[in-house]
């Protein structure tokens, strides 16, 4: 018998034929790691939920304040943050402890890179880049930056206090989870500055965050109306469950 070989347009086409399925494979490898850090990302943010509902548990369902030694005008004390009589704003900025505790959870899967690791600049993340370093490395050496949103209405406000900010905005804050609508109030998101804020007034940004530069305005709606997991983002609401937020869905919520 005589034996042939393969012709050059039968290895042609196989080739062909093994870069399909390959590409075919490649892409639906990449959308499952999507899907996987996402889902690792909701996990995350159950873990603040937990936190959150812990702070509010231990200061009779009260928010923390940014500074728990002032008083209001009132005369009414601000609920403390912690057992150990520390502020929000002192734990996020500059407790250590919070950080290696936290150190897990405090960034989504999908953007883990600080924007400035040295603590020197521009702070504000971007769609895949986390918010930077708060505080210089060599006075802070801990790992000051992450890639979630706290919902600046979720606290007693110390600006308020003072005197800053609009009479009007008075009751836009958050001071108690015991209330209702809770499934519809965001307390911790994806975004790309430690804390943003919606105003009634507020409309969408023009632009998504800059994938790999500076984000929007930091404090405001931009700050977690970023495109990092395919048209939404996730959050934690204030009843302490977990879902995706659809990215025109913000301006639907409390």
């Amino acid at each position: 018998m005589v034996k042939r070989g393969f012709t050059l347009i039968e290895l042609l086409v196989v080739i062909a034929i093994m870069a399909l399925l390959m590409a075919i494979l490649l892409s639906s490898l990449h959308r499952v790691r999507k899907q996987a850090k996402a889902l690792a990302c909701q996990s995350n943010l159950r873990q603040w939920g937990t936190i959150w509902a812990t702070t509010t548990a231990e200061n009779d369902g009260y928010f923390p304040g940014w500074n728990p030694d002032e008083l209001w005008p009132d005369h009414e004390p601000l609920p403390r943050a912690s057992p150990a009589g520390r502020g929000w704003w002192d734990l996020r900025y500059w407790c250590r402890d919070w950080y290696d505790q936290t150190e897990g959870i405090r960034c989504c899967p999908m953007a883990t890179k600080p924007a400035n690791p040295t603590g020197r600049g521009g702070e504000a993340g971007g769609t895949f880049l986390a918010w930077g370093r708060l505080a210089p490395e060599e006075t802070h050496p801990w790992k000051t930056y992450g890639s979630y949103c706290s919902n600046v209405w979720v606290s007693w406000s110390y600006y308020l206090w003072r005197g800053w900010g609009r009479r009007e905005d008075y009751p836009r804050y958050w001071r108690t989870a015991h209330v209702g609508g809770a499934s519809s109030i965001p307390v911790h998101l994806d975004g790309c500055w430690p804390e943003g804020r919606m105003h009634h007034y507020a409309v969408p940004p023009e632009y998504d965050a800059v994938p790999t530069a500076h984000g929007p305005t930091r404090h405001e709606a931009g700050c977690f109306c970023i495109n990092r997991h395919d048209g939404v983002i996730n959050s934690a609401f204030m009843d302490w469950s977990v879902r995706k937020v659809g990215l025109k869905e913000l301006w639907a919520l409390k």
